[in-house]
């Protein structure tokens, strides 16, 4: 089973980059703030750096992530479990990603643990399931639309208040910094794009790493590093379906609101990753950008409803297919 279980997690590596690496720079290209081939270029040196940079900021998420404690130690550490974990879930993002749906990799892999669990007999954890992986998935969204909403409302309150009193004491546009503020907006968006994607690579890459290393196929680092660089090929073969959902048919994005989602993504997902708490980035950067759509009122319901949807479908369909990988594989 090693080497089914090699290639079938580099393959939820691959669908994973392919689904969520340029959701960083979904903005950047959405705002016109940089061409596709920029933002994919980029968003992929950052997924590189950040999953180097997970083998020290996240390894509590690789112990996580490898079945212990959601079932039986000795299931957890089989290579057959861990095999339809990664059958599910990694089937379960393809599907999506080239249906152009952003869903969660870490969604799929929380119903894959439950799917290969079933199929082994052993008895879930159920307490830890909900605590553990499904509380965070469900409240990171409402957190970042919030936030995301609330800053973005915010500020342009702040702009309209702010207005009048620069117009009557008569200072012009150039004069108030106008020029030299849109290359600092344009900067700071770009950054920010770079921090999520940094930030993504650093949460997810331990979770597929933690498939490998509980069934001791390979050492952390090279679970890792294997791992990264599947992602990093799948990102920049296969992006470009979720990357045209993301950055032009949600919400017209401006670089304001671009920054202001990007902004809230980076913090989120880089404060639960140090904190080891399993995270979406899908979840949370899709949650920032309906935020500060909503703000905007430049939403398109049928777009966000079909990504809801898919949302939904992610964990059933995952769990289903790892827990008919499994009886196959036990």
């Amino acid at each position: 089973m090693l080497i089914p279980l090699v290639a079938t997690t580099l393959f939820l590596a691959f669908s994973n980059g392919a689904n969520d690496n340029f959701k960083g720079f979904a903005t950047s290209w959405g705002s016109g703030a940089l061409n596709f081939r920029a933002a994919l270029i980029l968003s992929n040196l950052a997924t590189l750096a950040g999953g180097i940079a997970s083998v020290i900021i996240a390894d509590g998420l690789i112990k996580q992530f490898s079945g212990r404690g959601l079932v039986d130690d000795a299931i957890a550490a089989s290579s057959a479990f861990s095999f339809a974990v990664a059958a599910g879930a990694g089937m379960t993002v393809m599907i999506a990603t080239r249906l152009g749906f952003p869903i969660s990799t870490t969604h799929a892999l929380v119903g894959g643990l439950t799917g290969a669990g079933l199929a082994s007999g052993s008895v879930l954890q159920w307490g830890a399931l909900g605590s553990g992986f499904m509380l965070p998935l469900l409240v990171s969204p409402i957190l970042s639309a919030s936030i995301a909403f609330c800053i973005y409302a915010g500020a342009r309150l702040m702009k309209r208040s702010f207005a009048p009193v620069v117009a009557g004491r008569g200072i012009s546009s150039a004069a108030n910094g106008t020029d030299t503020g849109s290359p600092v907006l344009s900067g700071v968006h770009i950054a920010s794009a770079v921090a999520i994607c940094f930030a993504r690579a650093v949460n997810d890459t331990p979770k597929l790493a933690a498939l490998m290393l509980g069934a001791g196929v390979l050492s952390s680092v090279n679970s890792a590093l294997s791992a990264t660089v599947a992602m990093v090929a799948g990102g920049w073969l296969l992006s470009r379906r979720v990357a045209e959902t993301m950055s032009l048919k949600i919400s017209n994005i401006s670089p304001v609101q671009g920054t202001t989602a990007n902004l809230v993504t980076a913090a989120l997902v880089l404060a639960a990753s140090r904190f080891s708490l399993p995270v979406s980035t899908t979840h949370v950067s899709v949650g920032s950008i309906i935020g500060s759509g909503a703000a905007a009122g430049s939403l398109d319901p049928s777009t966000i409803r079909n990504v809801l949807l898919s949302w939904v479908v992610t964990l059933p369909l995952s769990a289903a297919l790892a827990a008919a990988t499994g009886w196959l594989a036990f």
